[in-house]
């Protein structure tokens, strides 16, 4: 198998050096991903060179697959800083990177929230999981680069999907086919990715798996997204024709401020919202059947109607929620059904 100086040695003849060579990563299963720093007022002429280094390394001997990605780090200035980029535009050049119309697959819907720790993932997990029970071919793909948890959730922590005919094959379980940055990179390790890193993982992620087929495609495809509204969820309204968007929140104030901006953000990239959920609803004991709305009580649910947008549901606090996630068991609560049918019905 090539390790690092077979790489450094592969791309010296086109000028690349170890210097402008950062995340360098091999995996067991023959995977190379690295990011080439360049010049960023270069970035869109040095497309040929990145496929170039591309095809050097693929060339060694026990290489599987490159992904290779220009990053570029610009040096300090004394001008003055320019102006926030407008919504809808493209700060780290993704222009050269096509419109992925002709995806294999009829549906797109992100699960997203505004901020981290509303249980976003595991809703994600749970509710790709209630399609497939309903008969849909359906895929899971985990879109939060820097804290990808959907390995856990689905029990396929240190496996490495294959390569097929320059397609990587999800990873199956519970009938979903799965993809995840988690099944490329040492999960010990902290994945530190410049945004133009990160944008191009999940265009590849979409682009070069093998999702379906033209007949027999998936018939939905949960992307799972980080927290926020950052460079991935720009990329995904820019780049992918996204059926609609989910919004997770607990009832709290703190959870709802973050929930409005990330409706503002999918309204202003012409996403569609198809509702809002409401995680960690409600606590019962299970000893005295006490409930107790813990985080607040239908803060998701009034907020969705004054936003003017669905409320599809609200999900209990339980601990066998956490225990069967960290199990990386289904979760098979009757809510999950309840969504993805109103899901199912306003397609």
């Amino acid at each position: 198998m090539a390790n690092r100086d077979d790489i450094f040695q592969a791309l010296h003849p086109l000028g690349i050096t170890a210097e402008t060579i950062e995340g360098l990563h091999i995996d067991e299963a023959g995977n190379v991903q690295f990011a080439l720093q360049v010049d960023p007022a270069r970035g869109a002429e040095l497309e040929p060179l990145r496929q170039q280094a591309e095809q050097a390394v693929k060339n060694l001997k026990g290489v599987a697959r490159v992904t290779a990605i220009l990053t570029a780090e610009r040096k300090p200035t004394s001008a003055p800083t320019p102006p926030p980029p407008a919504a809808g535009a493209d700060p780290h050049g993704m222009q050269k990177n096509p419109r992925l119309d002709d995806l294999p697959i009829k549906h797109i819907i992100a699960i997203a929230s505004g901020k981290g720790g509303v249980g976003k993932s595991t809703i994600a997990v749970n509710l790709a999981r209630a399609f497939r029970r309903k008969g849909l071919r359906t895929g899971l793909l985990d879109a939060d680069i820097y804290g990808p948890s959907v390995p856990k959730l689905t029990r396929t922590e240190g496996q490495k999907p294959l390569t097929r005919n320059d397609k990587l094959i999800p990873l199956e379980t519970d009938g979903l086919k799965i993809m995840s940055i988690g099944f490329m990179v040492d999960p010990a390790q902290a994945v530190i990715w410049r945004g133009p890193m990160a944008q191009t993982a999940l265009y590849q992620m979409l682009r070069d798996v093998a999702w379906g087929t033209p007949k027999e495609p998936l018939d939905v495809l949960i992307i799972d997204m980080p927290p926020g509204t950052g460079d991935i969820q720009l990329t995904l309204s820019q780049k992918v024709p996204v059926s609609g968007a989910v919004i997770v929140s607990t009832p709290q104030d703190i959870a709802l401020i973050d929930a409005r901006k990330a409706v503002d953000m999918f309204q202003k990239t012409s996403v569609p919202i198809l509702g809002l959920i409401e995680n960690m609803s409600v606590y019962t004991c299970q000893n005295c059947g006490h409930t107790d709305h813990i985080f607040g009580q239908d803060g998701a649910k009034a907020e969705a109607q004054k936003l003017g947008v669905p409320f599809l549901g609200a999900l209990p606090l339980q601990r066998d929620i956490r225990l069967k996630s960290d199990a990386g068991e289904a979760v098979t609560l009757e809510v999950f059904d309840d969504i993805a049918e109103k899901l199912i019905q306003n397609r």
